[in-house]
């Protein structure tokens, strides 16, 4: 397959590299020094089963350069969506699948808005990856699973190629009957996980040690939860209880994403998790005064602070 990850960040690296080393034809939109790196040196993987480093079959930042793909890896941070979403038509043909890996639940439909809607699919992704330094890639834990379907969730021969390259690249991608449950069922947990670890300067291991965060980690889940259910969204009955399970179960030392970038003053994704779960709480009329407090108190950082 010809695939463009757009952009190479953690999510989009990581399966460049798996999928480059597996013969597809990857090409990579990055920029500045990450650009740089890539061309000089390649992008490298350094995970759980050692380094490993391709040479992208492309290596820009300009999409214009590609031309036409089977499918776009579209893994930004969500305020980078419009600008991203405009920059990678070129690579857009009639077939081209964009499979959106982005936090939150609101990508597909913000992609909508923005491109052909034949080509919009959705999907979440499960890896624990960041930019070490330009061209490395860094992935913490084992653990990989991108989950991706038509919006529609049925069957279609684009995702099931792009599915089966993933696969025999060495990656986890399943089938789903249902991609808006596991949109969601992922952000019941991540808004939490977001949340408390950013707002707290905490690792998992506090939450699960500390009954005050442990508590506050819970509400956050019910809300959630009780927001995708009144929306619609077939969430498990139990998904509250099973959360907690996997909170508990994740590496002692993880923090999320947000965390990690409110600790360096990068911008943060705040809108799009805290911000998301507060704003369509009062769309479809129920209260979630814990997301509303964890928004609140991120939103200063939400632009970045040295």
């Amino acid at each position: 397959m010809r695939i463009a990850t757009m952009a190479t960040g953690g999510i989009g690296g990581f399966l460049a590299v798996r999928l480059a080393k597996a013969g597809h034809e990857v090409a990579t939109i990055a920029r500045g020094p990450h650009l740089k790196a890539i061309r000089d040196n390649g992008l490298t993987l350094d995970g759980p089963s050692g380094v490993e480093v391709v040479q992208p079959w492309i290596a820009t930042d300009d999409p214009a350069e590609v031309g036409e793909v089977d499918a776009i890896i579209f893994g930004v941070k969500g305020d980078a969506l419009e600008d991203a979403a405009n920059a990678c038509k070129p690579m857009i043909g009639p077939n081209t699948v964009v499979v959106p890996f982005l936090n939150g639940v609101e990508a597909a439909a913000r992609l909508l808005e923005i491109l052909p809607e034949q080509n919009v699919a959705n999907g979440m992704a499960q890896v624990s990856t960041t930019i070490a330094s330009p061209g490395v890639i860094k992935q913490t834990g084992e653990f990989n699973v991108f989950i991706f379907a038509e919006r529609d969730s049925r069957p279609s021969d684009r995702i099931t190629a792009l599915r089966r390259a993933i696969n025999e690249a060495g990656s986890n991608a399943p089938e789903t009957d249902d991609i808006e449950r596991d949109v969601w069922s992922k952000f019941v947990l991540f808004s939490a996980v977001s949340g408390v670890t950013a707002a707290g300067r905490c690792t998992i291991q506090d939450i699960v040690n500390m009954p005050q965060l442990g508590e506050l980690f819970r509400r956050v889940v019910t809300e959630t939860a009780a927001i995708g259910r009144t929306m619609g969204v077939a969430l498990g009955p139990d998904i509250e209880e099973k959360t907690w399970a996997v909170a508990k179960q994740l590496p002692p030392t993880m923090r999320a994403s947000t965390a990690i970038d409110l600790e360096k003053g990068l911008p943060i994704e705040v809108e799009w998790i805290s911000g998301a779960a507060a704003r369509l709480a009062k769309e479809v009329g129920i209260s979630a005064p814990a997301n509303e407090a964890l928004y609140a108190i991120l939103l200063p950082h939400k632009d970045g602070k040295p």
